[in-house]
């Protein structure tokens, strides 16, 4: 006679048979990305074995279910975003938290010590694929993308009070924005030369995107609104600002596998120090030129 389970076990279940559907769905989309054959291979054998995993499931809950569409979509868009490395990551993590809520079923389902052998099996593998250009200039692109947020963040915050004009101040900030990244790029470059870095070229242009697409972030707020309202465009560049720092190492923490709160409290530390400092500049230039716009 076939056990009878409650309906929070019942629920579970079904949760589990659902993941297991949708991992097998991302690793074989993220497989279909790879262009390097061994890691494409792993990367199918695990979509397999999550598929086998998921009518396992199906066994006890006697339902189809389909894999979720929209974690698919959400891990397909920060794929694109944040590269391979980042979702394989994740999902690394995500394997030894599915291996701890397994447990709980060692006593009730016979095949779970495998499945369970099976996941921490899939997070060696992950670990041992994580290869990606991106990540090899991340020291550029963090260049890149401090400088800016210092540099015009803190640029914002003086011009701001000190010319009151959101056109005048995005003018002034998309001058200096422009100057700085050439001169971030060229800077960077000739630095990797005198190491002797065969990959200068590209490492400078990892600094001057990252650095102009933080530019651009940054000013938006002061393009779209009106000229009258240079405080609200400031304060919502101040939000983009943290946005972007959150967001950034965030990435980094999971991609390399490092502390996200002292890297974050560092730089958001820096920023804030800076267009405070530019901020009374702002208003003192602003007050004993008598300034007005």
């Amino acid at each position: 006679m076939e056990k009878e389970y409650s309906p929070r076990i019942k629920k579970l279940m079904r949760k589990f048979q659902r993941a297991e559907e949708t991992e097998s769905a991302l690793y074989i989309r993220v497989a279909a990305r790879e262009k390097i054959g061994k890691n494409k291979e792993i990367l199918l054998q695990i979509a397999s074995q999550e598929k086998e995993h998921a009518l396992i499931w199906k066994r006890y809950t006697g339902e189809d279910i389909k894999p979720s569409g929209f974690k698919i979509f959400i891990y397909s868009l920060l794929y694109i975003i944040f590269g391979y490395v980042f979702i394989v990551r994740l999902k690394e993590r995500g394997e030894y938290a599915v291996v701890k809520s397994y447990s709980l079923f060692e006593k009730e389902i016979p095949e779970i010590k495998d499945i369970i052998e099976h996941e921490k099996a899939h997070a060696q593998k992950l670990a041992a694929i994580l290869d990606e250009e991106r990540l090899q200039y991340v020291g550029a692109t963090v260049l890149g993308l401090n400088d800016a947020l210092v540099e015009v963040s803190g640029a914002l915050a003086g011009l701001t009070f000190a010319l009151a004009n959101t056109k005048i101040v995005a003018v002034a900030a998309i001058i200096t924005g422009v100057s700085a990244t050439l001169s971030m790029a060229a800077s960077n470059y000739l630095a990797e030369r005198s190491e002797g870095n065969p990959r200068a070229v590209k490492a400078s242009i990892y600094t001057g995107a990252s650095y102009i697409l933080t530019v651009i972030v940054l000013i938006l707020p002061y393009l779209l609104l009106p000229n009258d309202m240079y405080i609200a465009a400031f304060l919502i560049m101040i939000a983009i600002m943290f946005a972007v720092i959150v967001i950034f190492n965030y990435y980094i923490s999971v991609a390399k596998a490092e502390p996200f709160f002292k890297r974050f409290s560092e730089m958001a530390s820096v920023c804030v120090i800076v267009a405070t400092i530019s901020f009374a500049l702002g208003v003192a230039a602003k007050h004993f030129f008598n300034i007005s716009v």
